[in-house]
């Protein structure tokens, strides 16, 4: 796949996952540092191995953060869904950052107040 730069440059799609335009309520929390630090913001799209959202504080490459999504589809038509991923801020510029996910699990609140988790490690 190519895009298209300034009239006739070209280059190459470098992202291997396909992402999707999916705009949800995130809130995130720095994990590295000793910083309690958190925030909020929209996603704008997710693949399998990362997340572009906006922010509204500035974050830095490398710092770690756990994002908490919530999710589109319910499970059995009727329980909220809650994506919460771990992984590394890539970059951040005017009010966007993206991270590549580390690990993803899906939650939600079972019968009798049970939780439901699945987890998986980002794929190779």
């Amino acid at each position: 796949m190519e895009h298209t730069l300034n009239g006739n440059q070209k280059r190459a799609e470098r992202r291997s996952a396909v992402r999707f335009a999916i705009q949800q309520e995130v809130r995130y929390k720095l994990l590295n540092r000793g910083r309690s630090e958190a925030g909020e913001g929209k996603t704008v799209n997710m693949s399998s191995r990362g997340v572009l959202f906006t922010t509204d504080r500035e974050l830095l490459p490398g710092e770690r953060l756990e994002l908490s999504v919530n999710w589109p589809a319910r499970l059995d038509n009727r329980r909220p869904l809650k994506l919460v991923a771990t992984g590394k801020v890539v970059r951040c510029q005017q009010g966007l950052a993206a991270i590549s996910i580390d690990r993803y699990e899906f939650r939600t609140q079972g019968l009798g107040g049970v939780s439901f988790n699945h987890t998986q490690g980002a794929p190779s």
